[in-house]
């Protein structure tokens, strides 16, 4: 069983338990007397749409970058601040619901404290003992029913008695009674913004249940069930808010729990059940509570089962956080109790954003990333204005953040991250990810023109410069250089990044064009503009040059790996294929741990993607630890700190890759298994070509690989020095065996490309 457990409450936030359903999230206490669940409702945005392009830089635009060529690029940045920044310079923030408090009464001494989150079913559970009483109190957030549901039971002479209160600060407009069963807390989100409102109710079969006040109570009961829900007018028209949560209940209130439970976990297994990882008997770890395992990491021997607990977790956090059909995972996925949250609680995408989705398909949760998809179509009419009032350009483009909105304009006015150009590029090249791991040609057909739109932006912003079509102004998220007369600076021209992200999204619109048999002028630009974009170079250092010039910077050990965007998650740096550049990116990785890099919990998780990408296990395993140690919270969250999921995210999609690797062309098995995980089998990924591969191993030699095909499907699978060339037809499955010299496939019959 997989699961999170601990012997006491929570003590703070970063203890508490997570449940979601995509939509509704709780974080979970686990008091005794006192129950605090504090709610999330993925639409809590503040305030209404702004337009905040700053009209100014249009006519600066030409200024700044001359200044930039000139090397000028203290002048250049003083005029980027005040043309280049939003106005406002910041979007709305992504708020927290509210909370749910509930006081029991007669639990003042108890024993036998047990709680835990159930990984494989998505249930919170707990219970302790008054006296001869047992008391189990188990939680769920039905995706089907779209309800919180706690079940609170008593075994023996004592009884249930407690008080509900909702609350959220004071940043409500107000509560009332919802019958003689349940309270309700209702307000508005600002001007322009979304109205909301919660409600609580209670049933019991055995006990009184009542209100008083702004109070929801029971009274000697042997078992109470509660149902929460929450929405806003973002989902609802604003004359059925209240109903409509309410309906939602009353048809919960009508199935059995038994029946709410088990659809519950069928809809829940049904996207988690699908990949199985096995790392062998881990039951020696798992008897230690989660906390104690958290606070132990680091030591010898190693904790091999925090890899496959991390893994499963990160798996049942992106379900609970972004279903089909509704928002993407915030930079705390759902999970935020602040009404001012750090970066209040955005879509970041220079990076993290991105991370975020990165185990979507290789982890067979093609359905979780969704919600980024529907999110990039909600930018585009956004980021056509940005493009034509700030850049005077065609297409659409997106700086380093959007929100509920798809606002597209700078986010604040922070120079070595603002003032960046690449969101939308970025955010597009997962929608050819997504067709490369499904063969989709509706999906493909669908977001061509999006793809294309990102790209032609940049046709019209790109500007020649010694040979090269470069971005400018630009930057390397969120690095500073220093240039030879000591100054530093951040905003230059086509950064390493840049091209690495252009050369991708050019590259998918020409195949996309191919597949789609769909030849223009525009296709033709962009082929053109490809072939000038300046390539990955070398520095000095031996490392991978971070900006056009070979600058030392400001800061070796930052947390961004901007430039190695190439080796992960883009396959433009490979170990077999760019030799040259692959040591280069060692080298690069190399330098920024010597300096401090790595100190963040998802930078730690995008160097082990690195790491699993260049085939280094033991520097992949030896970077999770890392995280682990300094940078997990004791409910497992990903310490920035404060907490972002991408890390979480990040690392589970790692630990796929250090499994197993695939391009349209190859499959790769075990390319990063490190000597911890001695055997044990992975079942479920995902490989590009619509494909899925179970794979298992024994003292660190592939034992066996299983690959299935969803569509007709053409690889070549390696492994060590050999490869085998085959075809598998729709839902065939092939065996490849390990003989400990070559690679036996079975049956036969399939042509042998050994190389």
């Amino acid at each position: 069983m997989s699961r999170l457990w601990y012997k006491q409450a929570a003590g703070e936030w970063e203890e508490a338990i997570p449940l979601g359903n995509g939509r509704l999230g709780a974080m979970v206490f686990g008091g005794v007397r006192e129950e605090h669940l504090q709610v999330n409702e993925e639409s809590m945005w503040y305030g209404g749409k702004v337009d905040r392009n700053n009209p100014d830089m249009k006519e600066q635009l030409p200024v700044i970058r001359e200044l930039i060529f000139k090397g000028e690029i203290a002048k250049a940045e003083r005029l980027i601040k005040l043309a280049m920044s939003g106005c406002p310079n910041s979007m709305h923030p992504y708020q927290t619901l509210g909370d749910i408090y509930i006081q029991f009464e007669g639990l003042e001494e108890f024993t036998d404290y047990y709680r835990e989150l159930d990984l494989e079913n998505a249930v919170y559970r707990q219970s302790f003992r008054c006296g001869e009483t047992l008391f189990k109190r188990e939680m769920f957030i039905s995706k089907p029913a779209d309800v919180l549901i706690m079940r609170f039971t008593a075994e023996g002479e004592k009884k249930i008695n407690f008080s509900a209160l909702l609350g959220r600060s004071k940043f409500f407009d107000g509560v009332k009674k919802t019958g003689n069963d349940g309270i309700c807390l209702y307000g508005n989100l600002g001007k322009g913004g979304f109205d909301f409102s919660m409600i609580l109710q209670a049933e019991s079969r055995d006990g009184k249940i009542s209100t008083m006040g702004e109070h929801l109570l029971a009274e000697d009961a042997g078992e109470v069930i509660l149902y929460f829900c929450g929405d806003t007018t973002y989902h609802v028209p604003e004359e059925e808010l209240e109903a409509s949560i309410k309906r939602r209940i009353q048809r919960a209130k009508e199935e059995l729990y038994e029946t709410l439970l088990k659809e519950h976990i069928e809809d829940y297994v049904s996207l988690y059940g699908r990949v199985k990882l096995d790392l062998g008997d881990l039951s020696e770890y798992d008897a230690h509570p989660t906390d104690e395992r958290i606070l132990a990491a680091g030591k010898k021997p190693a904790d091999i089962g925090l890899s496959k607990l991390y893994f499963d977790y990160g798996r049942y956090l992106l379900i609970s956080c972004s279903r089909e059909g509704g928002l993407p995972a915030t930079l705390q996925g759902l999970w935020n109790q602040d009404i001012l949250p750090p970066w209040d609680s955005k879509y970041t995408i220079n990076i993290n954003t991105e991370m975020n989705y990165w185990p979507a398909e290789i982890c067979n949760l093609q359905e979780c990333h969704m919600p980024l998809f529907e999110l990039i179509k909600k930018m585009v009419p956004n980021g056509r204005h940005t493009a034509e009032v700030m850049y005077g350009a065609k297409g659409f483009m997106c700086h380093h953040n959007t929100d509920i909105h798809g606002d597209t304009a700078t986010q604040d006015h922070w120079i070595p991250g603002s003032y960046w150009v690449m969101g939308a590029a970025w955010l597009c090249t997962h929608q050819w990810t997504h067709y490369q791991y499904t063969l989709d040609e509706e999906f493909l057909r669908e977001s061509f023109p999006i793809m294309r739109e990102a790209a032609e932006f940049f046709l019209d912003f790109m500007v020649e410069h010694d040979g090269y079509l470069v971005t400018c102004p630009s930057v390397s998220p969120e690095n500073t250089f220093i240039l030879p007369s000591g100054e530093k600076g951040a905003n230059i021209y086509g950064v390493t990044m840049d091209n690495q992200i252009l050369r991708d999204l050019f590259t998918q619109c020409i195949k996309a064009a191919e597949i789609l048999q769909v030849e223009d002028e525009l296709n033709e630009r962009i082929k053109a503009a490809r072939e000038k974009l300046i390539p990955t170079r070398i520095g000095k250092h031996g490392n991978i040059m971070e900006w056009p010039e070979d600058f030392e910077e400001w800061e070796p050990g930052h947390r961004h790996i901007s430039h190695l965007y190439g080796l992960h998650p883009s396959e433009q740096i490979t170990v077999d294929g760019t030799p040259k550049l692959a040591k280069a990116a060692e080298v690069t990785l190399e330098r920024r741990l010597a300096g401090g890099g790595g100190h963040t919990g998802w930078s730690c998780a995008w160097i082990t993607n690195h790491y699993a990408k260049l085939w280094n296990g033991e520097k992949a395993y030896e970077n999770i630890e890392k995280l682990f140690s300094n940078s997990t919270y004791l409910n497992m969250f990903d310490k920035h700190p404060p907490f972002q999921i991408d890390g979480n995210f990040g690392v589970t999609a790692a630990i796929a890759e250090m499994l197993v690797q695939s391009t349209l062309e190859r499959i790769v098995l075990l390319p990063a298994l490190p000597k911890a995980w001695n055997s044990g089998s992975i079942k479920g990924l995902c490989v590009k070509g619509c494909g899925e591969a179970d794979v298992s191993w024994e003292n660190g030699i592939l034992k066996e690989c299983v690959i299935r095909a969803g569509k007709d499907m053409k690889s070549c699978l390696k492994y060590g020095e050999f490869a085998i060339g085959f075809v598998l037809q729709a839902d065939e499955s092939r065996r490849f065996i390990w003989d400990g010299n070559k690679l036996v496939q079975q049956p036969a019959n399939i042509s042998d490309e050994r190389g």
